[in-house]
């Protein structure tokens, strides 16, 4: 554990009324951390694109290839996950960890749920560190400041955003985001990015009705939005390009998917 670590046991507030994010993706992953709400607003949502299903495994499954290949190839042993979601398989740091066992995990989310279900990424491999930060992504500035207390930004650190920008709508602001998440990270740090695209009508008009409803809002980006995210940095190989399809191994499904990812490294 990092030093002042934030405690789950801590109080906090969970409207379980109102469906969020990070539940509604836990139900689609066969998770149980959710509550009725968001049961809800998921299965509204699958009933309209069937689909959703395989495009949320998608994003874990790219996930987990893209983190091994940082961890066992790029050689990369800090990683700063923003927008974790609640634990569910294959987490930051067992991915990580399996590879490198001396590395160290930041996740940073603001549902007050993924904070009491917190301990449950707090574990770490006894060579290496696990925190969590209670923190919005829209404040890189505070995301830094507690992530300093476990990470050294004078070496590589791999930044992961995974489906979180989305719930972001404007996209120079999300774009800006990025890059003030990416400005204080040394040369040889990496971006690891997916996110839901706009390449099915189908999925753009569940996602409209489902923001019209008012429940969780996100929103889908062109593959071209998705390079832009990458501006500036290097492209590992194949690129962006749909999650199944960058770098896939033995256990990657066949399946077509509209959510793309990528990595690309600092220069």
């Amino acid at each position: 554990m990092a030093d002042e670590p934030i405690h789950p046991e801590q109080q906090v507030s969970i409207n379980s009324s109102v469906p969020h994010s990070a539940r509604i993706w836990n139900y689609w992953l066969g998770g149980k951390d959710n509550y009725q709400a968001d049961r809800e607003a998921g299965e509204r949502f699958q009933e309209a694109f069937p689909a959703i299903v395989d495009n949320a495994r998608s994003f874990r499954a790219f996930l987990s290839r893209g983190i091994h290949h940082l961890a066992a190839e790029a050689g990369v042993r800090q990683f700063l996950d923003v927008g974790t979601g609640l634990p569910t398989f294959d987490n930051t740091h067992e991915v990580a960890q399996r590879a490198a066992p001396t590395s160290r995990i930041v996740y940073v989310d603001n549902d007050p749920l993924v904070l009491v279900h917190a301990h449950a990424l707090l574990t770490s491999h006894p060579d290496g560190v696990t925190d969590y930060v209670h923190a919005d992504l829209r404040d890189p500035a505070a995301i830094h400041e507690h992530a300093a207390r476990t990470l050294d930004f004078t070496q590589p650190v791999a930044l992961i955003l995974s489906g979180i920008l989305g719930h972001v709508a404007d996209y120079e602001e999300a774009r800006g985001i990025v890059g003030d998440l990416l400005k204080p990270l040394p040369s040889g740090s990496y971006l690891l990015l997916c996110d839901g695209t706009a390449t099915n009508v189908e999925l753009q008009a569940a996602q409209d009705k489902h923001n019209e409803d008012g429940d969780v809002l996100y929103h889908l980006r062109t593959p071209e939005q998705m390079e832009g995210f990458f501006s500036g940095l290097e492209l590992v190989e194949p690129g962006v390009v749909p999650c199944p399809s960058w770098r896939p191994d033995a256990d990657t499904p066949t399946v077509e998917v509209d959510a793309y990812g990528g990595v690309g490294r600092k220069p």
